[in-house]
């Protein structure tokens, strides 16, 4: 099946790597013909991950749209990612292993996977046709960077303190609560701030 195995990727062709990825224990992206295989996420990319997944999800609940984490693929031509956080609106456009119209990708950046996050996947994401925000959010500080498509894909930064909208499924959540048990220095620092706080 593989042409070539190195750091660089499995060479195969597609058809070979869905073939693959529906037997694998291990999860493999696939960009430009190369498999890349994923490592595990930490506890505070999990956390995150949660917390988003959920409240999309209660959200969203008795609407068409769908919200899915990490085991969902997203088809971006003939290359496929699995986004930390997804929702899609149309059952019609994706398959049982793949989705090919998100309106709304959320990625969670650790060292591993920063470059790929903010380059390759990032230009790939944002012409798909159906997609309206891409959602950056740090994993070992507070921040959550937002590209929208109806400002042409500048991108916003949210802090604790702030909210975030997400035009494209009509919600609103403080930073705080997309940080929820997350152990990071800016989330303690926080905590210890708000619990010395005098009651109100």
């Amino acid at each position: 099946m593989a042409i070539e195995d190195d750091q660089e990727g499995i060479c195969m062709t597609e058809a070979e790597y869905l073939r693959m990825e529906a037997e694998s224990e291990v999860k493999h992206e696939y960009f430009d013909g190369r498999a890349y295989a994923m490592a595990g996420a930490g506890y505070n990319h999990n956390c995150i991950t949660a917390n988003v997944s959920r409240k999309f999800g209660n959200h969203l609940e008795g609407t068409p749209c769908v919200t899915f984490s990490s085991d969902m693929k997203v088809r971006i031509g003939k290359d496929y990612a699995y986004p930390d956080v997804l929702v899609s609106c149309d059952k019609m456009a994706s398959g049982d292993y793949f989705c090919t119209s998100p309106v709304i990708i959320v990625e969670v950046l650790s060292k591993s996977t920063r470059k790929r996050d903010t380059t390759d996947k990032l230009i790939r994401y944002l012409n798909l046709p159906s997609l309206q925000e891409y959602v950056l959010i740090e994993a070992e500080i507070v921040a959550v960077q937002v590209f929208r498509k109806s400002s042409n894909w500048r991108s916003e930064y949210y802090y604790l303190g702030d909210a975030v909208t997400f035009d494209s499924i009509g919600l609103t959540l403080s930073v705080e609560e997309i940080y929820d048990r997350v152990d990071n220095g800016d989330m303690s620092e926080f905590r210890q701030r708000k619990s010395s706080l005098p009651e109100q």
